[in-house]
């Protein structure tokens, strides 16, 4: 509904089932007591309980939590994401500004965000797909056919992801190892392996399925990923911010390549051409 009476409904008052705080008495999270029923729950418990509104095991928690620890906190300032951060931090602007514009611009097409909403989106479609009759070979076909890529396979710069033995231990030392879709996501790659693509998976194929059996929605899965990046980019805000000021990858100016009109010369009125 839209128009003025859902504005005058709304006017003063906000009708919500996911939270509140009652000043000086309780904080309710989905129905649930911060304080008496929540207390016990690990930060990363109580951010999926807010995401979903489920509550998940030890296990669990301690997979989601290796999710983020072994594939993404990567403390480089040269990565995307975190060289907003550290310049951030080489131009004197304060941390929250630094991460939090480092955690914004890891919502890009090519990585982080998409590609990891992309993968878990082919992983639930190919299982449709494959439950209706369908080839994984024929799946993987028609998916390149139309999209020219599947997200979480094929790497720029080296063709094995250093992620992915790390993390497959700890999910075999959890019992993970065995789920529906972690099995698709290396099946997936034998094809690809076996055909004329040579696309080995990168991590987000392996997150994204293990997030997939423990039956994260696809948008329960981009909400999860949301801060996943943030202490690589601290650690990065925090370095830059030790250095002098303005020394973060400056480039001289005969460096940069210019094709635009003839530069200015300062002796004489600028005309604009």
């Amino acid at each position: 509904m839209r128009g003025p009476k859902t504005l005058l409904d709304c006017e003063d008052n906000w009708e919500t089932e996911l939270g509140a705080w009652f000043p000086g008495e309780r904080v309710v999270l989905r129905g649930k007591d911060l304080f008496q029923e929540l207390g016990d729950s690990s930060w990363m418990g109580l951010l999926l309980y807010g995401i979903t509104g489920r509550e998940f095991n030890d296990q669990q928690i301690r997979l989601f939590d290796g999710m983020w620890l072994l594939c993404s906190s990567y403390p480089d300032p040269r990565l995307w994401n975190n060289r907003v951060a550290a310049l951030a931090g080489t131009t004197r602007s304060t941390s929250v500004l630094g991460v939090s514009a480092a955690v914004a611009v890891s919502e890009a097409s090519i990585y982080v965000e998409r590609p990891c909403i992309r993968a878990i989106d082919f992983f639930y479609r190919t299982r449709k797909k494959l439950e209706s009759g369908e080839t994984l070979e024929s799946i993987v076909r028609s998916e390149l056919k139309k999209h020219k890529a599947i997200f979480g396979y094929g790497r720029p710069i080296v063709r094995t992801d250093e992620r992915i033995a790390p993390l497959m231990s700890l999910v075999e030392q959890l019992g993970f190892a065995d789920g529906y879709f972690i099995k698709l996501v290396f099946e997936i790659e034998k094809v690809l392996l076996a055909g004329r693509w040579r696309m080995q998976m990168n991590i987000a194929a392996v997150a994204a399925g293990l997030a997939a059996d423990q039956e994260l929605s696809t948008h329960e899965y981009y909400r999860f990923s949301i801060l996943c990046f943030s202490a690589g980019a601290t650690a990065c805000n925090i370095d830059a911010s030790s250095k002098p000021q303005g020394s973060f990858f400056p480039l001289r100016c005969q460096r940069i390549r210019y094709q635009g009109n003839p530069a200015r010369s300062w002796d004489k009125p600028y005309t604009g051409t």
